[in-house]
């Protein structure tokens, strides 16, 4: 019996995956307040009634996609703003992270983007709360850095939501770099690294001059 079950959920979280997979191609053209859960079904291969099976309604399925995208990036965002190593071997390693990650998963970044501001308010309120997350997650690992000395909380979360906003306009531009004309590519992703290194560097000189 217990064999039988675990086939079951087997078959089940592949099909839940599947419906990601097939909403997420679908997202590539179109906003989640249009996608209809019978051109996911469709794309899959099941029948409509299938989806309940999985999720309530395209929010729901786009609350999971948010989860999907950002919820294993945490390691990620804490490891760009660690202690180790100078500030321009930070912002190299951030940079570095950021571009990597688009180049991996590009339909994840772009259905970030659009939906940050989109009409489906779980899923505006599902990235807003990963974003907080982020922030707060990069404000601890920067009080624990001697530059931090002094600072309120407040102010470490101000900071720490700026850089975390910085990385997202990073990865945005990242995205639009990497869909232009083969040819150009390596030129325009050059040049975001470089306008965001320059951003980065501005942040970090704000931040050793804040208490002055």
């Amino acid at each position: 019996m217990s064999h039988t079950l675990g086939i079951r959920q087997a078959q089940k979280q592949k099909t839940r995956q599947a419906l990601l997979d097939a909403a997420l191609g679908l997202l590539e053209e179109q906003s989640l307040s249009s996608l209809g859960l019978r051109e996911v079904t469709r794309a899959v291969g099941v029948a409509p009634t299938a989806f309940y099976r999985h999720f309530r309604s395209t929010a729901d399925l786009g609350v999971a996609l948010v989860e999907e995208a950002l919820g294993s990036l945490h390691p990620m965002i804490r490891t760009t703003v660690s202690a180790t190593g100078d500030h321009e071997e930070r912002i190299t390693r951030a940079i570095e992270l950021i571009a990597r990650h688009v180049d991996g998963y590009p339909a994840h970044v772009r259905f970030i983007a659009r939906e940050r501001h989109g009409g489906v308010q779980p899923v505006r309120e599902a990235i807003r709360d990963q974003l907080a997350r982020f922030a707060q997650e990069v404000k601890d690992e920067l009080a624990k850095d001697p530059v931090s000395e002094g600072w309120t909380e407040d102010d470490l979360l101000m900071l720490a939501h700026l850089y975390v906003d910085q990385m997202l306009i990073t990865a945005s531009l990242f995205l639009e770099a990497l869909e232009g004309p083969e040819k150009e590519r390596a030129q325009r992703t050059r040049h975001v690294a470089q306008v965001a290194t320059r951003q980065m560097r501005l942040i970090g000189l704000g931040r050793h001059h804040w208490l002055d």
